[in-house]
C-alpha cells in the first residue's frame, strides 16, 4: 500500500470508524475474488457498513476522495466482476444480511442486499410462499450480487430472471446519493424505472442496499424425471410438449450431453446414475403445480406419451424428494469442477433454443480439431437457451484461455448470441461485448456510466474496456 493509500485509510476510519473499515494490512485469509479465477488485487481497505446510511456515508468519502471502490457479495461469480485492480477499496454489505419483512396478502419480502438467497428461499418457505430464484450457489450468494448480475439460474424457464422477481429497489450512487423505491406494486409507470437499470449493473452504476421483491404461491405439487433421448430433435419436442401439456408448466429443464453426464459420474463420488441406460441426451424435467393429485397425473401420462412416441428413450420418475435431490445432485455437480478440473475454461453463454444443439456440435468439434487432448463438458438450461461449455487441457500453456476464448465467442458471435447468459461481462468478458451489443447500445451504456458516475469510482474496468485505476485506457475516458 502506497503511502497516500495508507494516508487514506487512516482518514476513513477516522470517518467512518474502526468497527466499519478494516485496512487491507488486517484482512489475513479473507477471501477477495469470485469463482472466476481471474487474478485480483488486495483491496487497500474493506468496509463493512450496517445500514443504508453508512453505505451513503462510506460512498460520499470515496468520492470526494475520488477513490474507486469496488462492491462484493458472496463472491461466488464467474466472471471476474467483483475482483480488484489494485488500489480500490472493497465495499461487503455482508451486515446488512436483515430479512426485514414477509407479506402474504401482497406477496412480497423486503430484504437487505446483504442476505444470503438460501435464507430468503427459506424465508417465504416458512411464510407459506416460495420466491422462486434459485442457483447452485444459494447457500453463499446475495441478493445484492443475484440482482447486480441479474442472475438466472434453473427456473427462469417459468419464472424469469432476478429481476423479473423485483418490484422495488433502493441504492446509493457513486456520490453518496441515495434512491429509494422501495414500493411493493406490480404496476408502476412513475418515470424512468431506475430499478431496471441497476440490475445487471455489475455495481458500476450504484450499490443495491434493499429489495422488494415478489413471491409465488408455494407449489403443492412438484414432479421431477431424469430422461434419456436419442437426439437433440428429441430433445426441443419434449420441451414444447411438455410446456402445453402441464397446465403448471415447466419449472426446470436441465439438458446434460454425455461428454458432461459421463465425466460426472466417473469423478464425482457422490452421485449415482438415474437410469440404468446410456443416451445421446439427459434431460432433468420438473413441473410444479398447485393440485398435487393432478399435477401428478399429467406429469405421468406425459411422460408416458412421450416414451410411447419414441420421443423418451427410458425415463426415471422421482417418487419422493430424496429421489429429486438426487437427480439434482447430477446437474449441480459443476460446483466440484474447479477441484476435480483446475484451470478450467468456463462458458455461460445463450442462443435461439432451436440452434443449440448445432451450436454446441459446432463448439466441440472446434475446440477438439484445435486442442485434440482438450477435454470439454456440455451442459445448459436449455429451456431458456443458456449453454454452458467447459474446456479443460491438462498442461495447459500460460495463453491458452485468451486463444479458447477467442474461439468461443466468436462462435457465439457467428450463432448471434450472447457471450453472457446470466453471469455478467465483469473484467472478463468486456473485450467480447462487442460481440452482442451494437456500437450504439455500447454508447448509450456508456453514456448512462458517465451520467451516474462521471468519475468512473463505481467498478471501474468491468463490463466496458476502458481505463482501471492507477493504468491508461486502450479506448480513451469514459
Amino acid at each position: 500500500m502506497t503511502s497516500s493509500s495508507g494516508s487514506f485509510v487512516e482518514r476513513l476510519v477516522a470517518e467512518l470508524g474502526a468497527d466499519v473499515v478494516t485496512p487491507g494490512a488486517d484482512l489475513g485469509t479473507r477471501r477477495v475474488r469470485d469463482w472466476s479465477g481471474t487474478p485480483g488485487a488486495e483491496p487497500i481497505a474493506l468496509i463493512r457498513p450496517r445500514s443504508t446510511q453508512e453505505v451513503s456515508r462510506a460512498l460520499a468519502f470515496c468520492h470526494a476522495n475520488q477513490r474507486a471502490v469496488v462492491t462484493q457479495g458472496g463472491l461466488t461469480g464467474l466472471a471476474g466482476g467483483a475482483n480488484l485492480f489494485g488500489g480500490e477499496v472493497a465495499l461487503s454489505l455482508e451486515r446488512m444480511s436483515a430479512i426485514e419483512e414477509v407479506d402474504t396478502v401482497s406477496g412480497t419480502i423486503t430484504v437487505q442486499a446483504g442476505a444470503v438467497l438460501q435464507r430468503v428461499q427459506e424465508a417465504a418457505d416458512a411464510a407459506g410462499m416460495m420466491f422462486p430464484l434459485d442457483l447452485g450457489a444459494r447457500g453463499s450468494c446475495t441478493i445484492g450480487g443475484n440482482l447486480a448480475t441479474n442472475a438466472g439460474g434453473n427456473r427462469v424457464i417459468k419464472y424469469g430472471m432476478a429481476r423479473d422477481h423485483v418490484l422495488g429497489l433502493e441504492a446509493v450512487l457513486a456520490d453518496g446519493t441515495l434512491v429509494s423505491d422501495l414500493h411493493k406494486m406490480i404496476k408502476n409507470n412513475s418515470g424512468y424505472d431506475l430499478k431496471n437499470l441497476l440490475i445487471g449493473s455489475e455495481g458500476t452504476l450504484g450499490v443495491i442496499t434493499r429489495a422488494v421483491m415478489r413471491l409465488a404461491p408455494k407449489p403443492l405439487g412438484v414432479s421431477t424425471a431424469w430422461c434419456g433421448l436419442p437426439d437433440f430433435a428429441a430433445v426441443t419436442r419434449l420441451l414444447q410438449h411438455a410446456r402445453a401439456r402441464m397446465s403448471g408448466g415447466v419449472s426446470a429443464f436441465e439438458v446434460m450431453w454425455p461428454s458432461y453426464y459421463d465425466y460426472v459420474l466417473a469423478n464425482v463420488k457422490t452421485v449415482r446414475a438415474p437410469l440404468d441406460t446410456t443416451h445421446a441426451f439427459y434431460v432433468l424435467l420438473e413441473s410444479m403445480g398447485s393440485d398435487a393429485e393432478r399435477q401428478a397425473e399429467e406429469f405421468e401420462a406425459m411422460l408416458g406419451e412421450m416414451l410411447d412416441a419414441g420421443v423418451i428413450e427410458n425415463a426415471s420418475l422421482a417418487s419422493s424428494a430424496a429421489d429429486a435431490t438426487r437427480f439434482w445432485a447430477v446437474r449441480d455437480a459443476p460446483a466440484e469442477f474447479p477441484i476435480l478440473l483446475p484451470g478450467l475454461i468456463g462458458f455461460d453463454i445463450s442462443f435461439a433454443i432451436a440452434d443449440i444443439g448445432q451450436v454446441a456440435e459446432q463448439c466441440e468439434a472446434m475446440l477438439h480439431a484445435r486442442w485434440p487432448d482438450m477435454r470439454t463438458l456440455v451442459y445448459g438450461h436449455l429451456g431458456d437457451g443458456n449453454l454452458h461449455v467447459i474446456a479443460h487441457l491438462k498442461n495447459a500453456p500460460p495463453d491458452l484461455e485468451e486463444h479458447v476464448d477467442a474461439a468461443v465467442y466468436e462462435l457465439t458471435r457467428d450463432w448471434h448470441g450472447a457471450v453472457s447468459a446470466e453471469h455478467g461481462i465483469g473484467g472478463k468478458k468486456r473485450a467480447y461485448l462487442g460481440y452482442t451489443r451494437d456500437a450504439g447500445a455500447i454508447g448509450a451504456m456508456r453514456a448512462i456510466k458517465r451520467a451516474l458516475d462521471p468519475s468512473n469510482l463505481l467498478n471501474p474496468g468491468k463490463v466496458f474496456v476502458d481505463a482501471v485505476p492507477g493504468k491508461s485506457s486502450p479506448t480513451g475516458a469514459l
